[in-house]
């Protein structure tokens, strides 16, 4: 029995990089001796077992075929005479098909530190093809490793794959699992770019064409530049959709509640917001209502970040944001407690006094 570390642990021990998990590849060894050694068994699938000290993850060398189409139509095949390579080549990219042995000796078979060095994402094998995930990994990773580029006969297989269909077998909540985590890493717009080339995008996110994709991608790196969460890198990526077309986005794909409302609110709003220096107290205080930004204030401020996240040091854009978060802190100064009681003769004029009592309070703040 013999146990190498493989996978991401490896590719980013040769980068230098912080290695955070840590995956196990086990040859020679049966279920029952893994057990046997006080392994504890998890897998479903396939045989994955936790180590009795770290408890981390040690899968059984294994070999899989294809039986149906999608990312789930696979017989995978565990046995003790399943060699390091056989269960190395059924990986995705060569960079991530590497092992290393207890004694820190480096398994290469498929020349994946060459790729480093060269920085290409390239696939081991034909089975690429088998597995969609694949297609959305590559562009993943093309956003962490923005400096990589695809190799060509990658690419060209990438699209084949698109145009046999493999990509509409994906189930939507693997898609924004790949996706949300693509949007999270350091150059989000290299998933897109890549999805793009290989035809991806057309079928995952038919509601941007070139022009609006050409308007997003910087918009996008730039939330991460800024250390956005989830909720306000989605909406950065949409908000130039109408709202219906959001709202297909979000119910196509499953999109988390959080991520949703941010994105449809930045969509609806974007051109009020953008008149914020001519709205009149009126109107902002109805689009503080809008909004939800007296439950919610926070969010409404995340929302006029996402709008205002690529106009940089602009006087515009820092004159209109001041001016509705200090709208927004004057509305908030209004006790509608206390207006709620002043009026509790009358409890159906309630709503009307609160709103009017903010509308009072931003008309004064701002010496109008």
């Amino acid at each position: 029995m013999k146990t190498y570390a493989v996978g991401g642990a490896v590719r980013d021990g040769l980068l230098g990089l912080p290695v955070q998990d840590r995956d196990f590849v086990v040859v020679g060894a049966t279920p029952d001796e893994m057990i046997a050694a006080g392994y504890t068994p998890v897998g479903k699938d396939f045989p994955v077992f936790l180590h009795p000290e770290t408890h981390e993850e040690y899968a059984l060398a294994r070999t899989e075929r294809k039986t149906a189409p999608g990312y789930k139509g696979f017989v995978f095949h565990t046995d003790a005479e399943v060699t390091l390579e056989e269960d190395l080549i059924r990986r995705d990219l060569t960079i991530n098909a590497m092992a290393r042995a207890e004694d820190g000796c480096i398994i290469d078979p498929f020349h994946g530190r060459a790729d480093l060095q060269a920085r290409v994402f390239r696939h081991v094998s034909q089975a690429f093809a088998e597995d969609p995930v694949r297609i959305l990994r590559v562009a993943r990773f093309a956003a962490r490793f923005g400096d990589f580029t695809v190799a060509p006969e990658t690419r060209r297989l990438m699209q084949d794959m698109v145009a046999a269909g493999e990509v509409d077998a994906l189930v939507p909540e693997r898609v924004w699992q790949e996706l949300s985590r693509g949007l999270m890493e350091a150059k989000p717009s290299r998933m897109f770019e890549v999805l793009r080339d290989c035809g991806a995008l057309a079928r995952l996110l038919p509601e941007f064409d070139d022009k609006l994709l050409a308007r997003a991608l910087p918009s996008v790196d730039r939330g991460g530049d800024m250390q956005f969460a989830l909720p306000q890198r989605f909406a950065v990526m949409t908000r130039d959709l109408a709202k219906e077309a959001v709202d297909d986005v979000c119910e196509r794909l499953k999109i988390p509640g959080d991520c949703r409302d941010l994105a449809a609110m930045a969509a609806r709003e974007q051109a009020t917001t953008a008149r914020a220096q001519e709205l009149q107290p009126e109107e902002i205080v109805r689009l503080l209502e809008r909004c939800d930004a007296f439950r919610k204030p926070q969010r409404f401020v995340d929302m006029l970040q996402v709008l205002n996240c690529d106009s940089g040091p602009a006087e515009g854009a820092s004159v209109q944001e001041g001016r509705l978060k200090t709208a927004l802190t004057a509305a908030q100064s209004v006790n509608a407690g206390q207006v709620a009681q002043a009026h509790a003769g009358a409890p159906q004029g309630i709503a009307a006094a609160v709103h009017a009592a903010r509308v009072e309070a931003v008309r004064l703040q701002q010496g109008l």
